[in-house]
């Protein structure tokens, strides 16, 4: 497996942060919460959806509201494979600092209909208008088919790292596609971890990023552990020549839909 961080070595020496609790304009999602309906699915499309929550709605509970209303979703929108809402655990990059991310979501679909279907419905409607579009200072959005061999899973207290990548000016985002698959392949699955990646398709709201990746653990430790493997390495400086700007931040998955929240403070 392979983890786009470090890629472009001036843009991945930040400080790392932490960051406190609490969400789409496309898609939404459960708090630190997820559909309890498998996330394995063939050739997933996935949804990625950043947000920067306003200071005033976290210390006011708005933010925490409009998590609920997200979260609500997981039991009322048909066709969804996976959903996740919940804060960001750490930018890892100059690029992710900047955007400010705070919270994210992340939701997969058999197909691009299901997604569309999802995007439609009422209630999807009703929390976006009600709760992030009020509370959330920006939105940041990108969709992919996975392109990986292999299913990701994400099961409760997964750890995941996402990448959103914009490539050199020249290259095909096709021709990184097929590279990050061959890096993959030559790595292998470097501490157990499972990946999904691709081309976005919805370049609207996705600030220019072409390429997208999650990267999934088991576990924080798993994913701390993978930092200088080797092969990894071999794999990130086989792909950073092709890449401009990179924004890497990590998550955790939350419990399944009906399941007590995970603490936070990870």
């Amino acid at each position: 497996m392979i983890c786009l961080k470090a890629f472009s070595s001036p843009l991945h020496l930040p400080t790392l942060r932490r960051l406190a609790p609490s969400s789409s304009l496309r898609v939404a999602a459960s708090a630190a919460a997820m559909s309890s309906s498998s996330s394995a699915v063939a050739a997933p499309v996935e949804h990625i959806v950043l947000l920067k929550a306003r200071p005033e709605a976290v210390a006011s509970g708005a933010a925490a509201a409009m998590v609920a209303s997200l979260q609500a979703l997981a039991t009322q929108v048909p066709g969804l494979a996976y959903i996740h809402a919940g804060p960001v655990l750490r930018l890892r990059s100059p690029a992710a600092e900047a955007l400010g991310t705070t919270h994210l979501l992340h939701s997969r679909y058999a197909t691009k209909q299901d997604l569309a279907t999802y995007a439609a419905h009422p209630a999807h409607v009703a929390a976006v208008q009600g709760h992030v579009l009020p509370n959330a200072l920006d939105i940041t959005a990108i969709d992919w088919v996975n392109a990986a061999e292999l299913p990701s899973p994400v099961s409760p207290g997964s750890a995941v790292r996402l990448t959103l990548a914009k490539a050199k000016e020249g290259v095909e985002v096709s021709q990184l596609v097929e590279k990050v698959a061959a890096a993959t392949k030559a790595a292998g699955e470097a501490k157990g971890a499972k990946v999904s990646f691709g081309e976005n398709f919805s370049p609207a709201r996705a600030k220019g990023y072409q390429f997208g990746m999650v990267a999934v653990f088991d576990s924080v430790e798993e994913l701390d552990a993978v930092e200088g493997d080797g092969k990894v390495e071999e794999a990130k400086a086989a792909v950073r020549p092709l890449l401009d700007e990179v924004l890497v931040l990590d998550f955790v998955a939350g419990p399944a839909a009906g399941e007590a929240p995970t603490p936070a403070s990870l």
